[in-house]
Protein backbone atom coordinates (compact mmCIF):
# COMPACT_ATOMS: atom_id res chain seq x y z
CA UNK A 1 0.00 0.00 0.00
CA UNK A 2 1.01 3.44 -1.04
CA UNK A 3 2.62 5.63 2.17
CA UNK A 4 1.07 9.05 1.58
CA UNK A 5 0.54 11.21 5.06
CA UNK A 6 -3.02 10.91 4.77
CA UNK A 7 -2.39 7.21 5.10
CA UNK A 8 -0.22 7.82 7.80
CA UNK A 9 -2.86 9.88 10.19
CA UNK A 10 -5.88 7.20 8.86
CA UNK A 11 -3.34 4.45 10.33
CA UNK A 12 -2.49 6.50 13.70
CA UNK A 13 -6.11 6.91 14.03
CA UNK A 14 -6.91 3.52 13.72
CA UNK A 15 -9.87 4.18 11.17
CA UNK A 16 -10.88 1.95 8.34
CA UNK A 17 -10.31 2.90 4.93
CA UNK A 18 -9.27 1.20 2.05
CA UNK A 19 -6.35 2.80 -1.16
CA UNK A 20 -7.84 2.96 -4.58
CA UNK A 21 -5.00 3.75 -6.89
CA UNK A 22 -5.15 4.69 -10.33
CA UNK A 23 -3.26 5.72 -13.40
CA UNK A 24 -2.33 9.41 -14.20
CA UNK A 25 -0.13 8.51 -16.82
CA UNK A 26 -2.62 10.02 -19.28
CA UNK A 27 -3.19 13.28 -17.52
CA UNK A 28 -6.53 13.01 -16.73
CA UNK A 29 -6.96 13.18 -13.06
CA UNK A 30 -10.12 15.40 -12.59
CA UNK A 31 -13.05 13.51 -10.16
CA UNK A 32 -14.89 12.19 -12.58
CA UNK A 33 -12.23 10.59 -14.50
CA UNK A 34 -11.02 8.76 -11.53
CA UNK A 35 -14.35 7.49 -10.51
CA UNK A 36 -14.04 6.30 -14.14
CA UNK A 37 -10.57 4.97 -13.39
CA UNK A 38 -11.00 3.40 -10.51
CA UNK A 39 -14.52 2.09 -10.88
CA UNK A 40 -16.01 3.82 -8.14
CA UNK A 41 -19.39 5.96 -9.01
CA UNK A 42 -19.02 9.59 -9.80
CA UNK A 43 -21.60 10.52 -6.90
CA UNK A 44 -19.57 8.60 -4.65
CA UNK A 45 -16.39 10.57 -5.52
CA UNK A 46 -15.43 13.52 -3.62
CA UNK A 47 -13.01 16.52 -5.17
CA UNK A 48 -11.38 19.19 -2.52
CA UNK A 49 -11.83 22.74 -3.21
CA UNK A 50 -10.05 25.25 -1.80
CA UNK A 51 -11.98 28.77 -1.36
CA UNK A 52 -11.06 32.15 -0.07
CA UNK A 53 -12.80 35.05 1.42
CA UNK A 54 -11.55 38.91 0.51
CA UNK A 55 -9.68 38.79 3.85
CA UNK A 56 -7.81 35.59 3.27
CA UNK A 57 -10.22 33.48 5.44
CA UNK A 58 -9.85 29.89 3.72
CA UNK A 59 -12.40 27.01 3.60
CA UNK A 60 -12.58 23.30 2.81
CA UNK A 61 -15.84 21.69 0.91
CA UNK A 62 -16.13 18.47 -0.30
CA UNK A 63 -18.40 17.92 -2.81
CA UNK A 64 -19.14 14.85 -5.32
CA UNK A 65 -17.34 14.98 -8.66
CA UNK A 66 -20.36 16.04 -10.98
CA UNK A 67 -21.90 18.53 -8.53
CA UNK A 68 -20.80 22.54 -9.09
CA UNK A 69 -19.94 24.01 -5.24
CA UNK A 70 -22.71 26.83 -5.16
CA UNK A 71 -20.94 29.75 -3.60
CA UNK A 72 -23.73 31.11 -1.66
CA UNK A 73 -24.04 27.84 0.20
CA UNK A 74 -20.82 27.60 0.56
CA UNK A 75 -20.62 31.36 1.89
CA UNK A 76 -23.67 30.55 4.16
CA UNK A 77 -21.96 27.61 5.64
CA UNK A 78 -19.04 28.80 6.27
CA UNK A 79 -20.41 32.06 7.60
CA UNK A 80 -19.39 34.98 5.86
CA UNK A 81 -20.33 37.26 3.08
CA UNK A 82 -19.09 35.72 -0.03
CA UNK A 83 -16.15 33.67 -1.27
CA UNK A 84 -14.25 32.67 -4.22
CA UNK A 85 -12.02 29.35 -5.23
CA UNK A 86 -8.54 30.21 -4.42
CA UNK A 87 -5.92 30.87 -7.44
CA UNK A 88 -4.31 27.72 -8.26
CA UNK A 89 -0.86 28.96 -8.12
CA UNK A 90 -1.96 29.29 -4.65
CA UNK A 91 -2.96 25.66 -3.94
CA UNK A 92 0.63 23.80 -2.57
CA UNK A 93 2.09 26.67 -0.87
CA UNK A 94 -1.38 26.85 1.46
CA UNK A 95 -2.42 23.38 1.94
CA UNK A 96 1.18 21.02 0.33
CA UNK A 97 -1.35 19.20 -1.91
CA UNK A 98 -1.38 19.82 -5.81
CA UNK A 99 -4.46 20.27 -7.71
CA UNK A 100 -6.06 16.94 -8.49
CA UNK A 101 -3.72 15.86 -5.09
CA UNK A 102 -5.65 17.38 -3.18
CA UNK A 103 -7.21 15.76 0.20
CA UNK A 104 -9.33 17.18 3.02
CA UNK A 105 -6.99 15.26 5.36
CA UNK A 106 -3.64 16.50 6.42
CA UNK A 107 -3.36 19.96 4.88
CA UNK A 108 -0.44 22.45 6.25
CA UNK A 109 -2.93 24.13 8.44
CA UNK A 110 -6.69 22.79 9.74
CA UNK A 111 -8.79 24.71 7.42
CA UNK A 112 -12.61 24.92 8.54
CA UNK A 113 -14.42 21.93 6.02
CA UNK A 114 -17.86 21.03 4.59
CA UNK A 115 -18.65 17.73 3.05
CA UNK A 116 -21.59 17.69 0.91
CA UNK A 117 -24.99 15.94 2.70
CA UNK A 118 -24.93 13.98 -0.04
CA UNK A 119 -22.13 11.52 1.42
CA UNK A 120 -24.34 10.46 4.23
CA UNK A 121 -26.29 8.60 1.55
CA UNK A 122 -23.00 6.25 0.80
CA UNK A 123 -21.79 3.47 2.86
CA UNK A 124 -18.07 4.91 1.88
CA UNK A 125 -17.23 7.65 -0.28
CA UNK A 126 -13.63 7.94 -1.71
CA UNK A 127 -11.92 11.17 -1.69
CA UNK A 128 -8.05 12.34 -2.82
CA UNK A 129 -5.53 10.25 -0.77
CA UNK A 130 -3.38 13.15 -0.69
CA UNK A 131 -0.75 12.34 -3.74
CA UNK A 132 -1.99 11.75 -7.45
CA UNK A 133 -2.75 8.82 -8.06
CA UNK A 134 -4.14 7.64 -4.67
CA UNK A 135 -7.58 7.78 -3.45
CA UNK A 136 -9.27 6.99 -0.04
CA UNK A 137 -12.32 5.12 0.53
CA UNK A 138 -14.03 5.23 4.05
CA UNK A 139 -17.23 5.37 5.85
CA UNK A 140 -18.44 9.05 5.53
CA UNK A 141 -19.52 10.20 8.75
CA UNK A 142 -15.62 8.84 9.82
CA UNK A 143 -14.32 10.75 7.89
CA UNK A 144 -16.15 14.34 9.15
CA UNK A 145 -15.41 13.43 12.04
CA UNK A 146 -11.89 12.46 11.64
CA UNK A 147 -11.74 15.68 9.20
CA UNK A 148 -13.87 17.93 12.00
CA UNK A 149 -16.07 18.95 9.29
CA UNK A 150 -19.77 19.39 8.91
CA UNK A 151 -22.47 18.04 6.44
CA UNK A 152 -24.34 20.61 4.46
CA UNK A 153 -25.88 21.67 1.29
CA UNK A 154 -23.16 22.68 -1.01
CA UNK A 155 -23.99 22.42 -4.59
CA UNK A 156 -26.17 23.22 -7.32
Amino acid sequence: MVKTNVVRLLTAAGLPFKVLEYSVADGRVDAMSIAEKTGEEPDQTFKTLVTETPKKEYFVFVIPAPATLDLKKAAAAAGVKNLDMIPQKTLFPLTGYVHGGCSPIGMKRAFPTFIDETAILFDHINFSGGHLGVMISMEPESACKFIGASFVDLTR
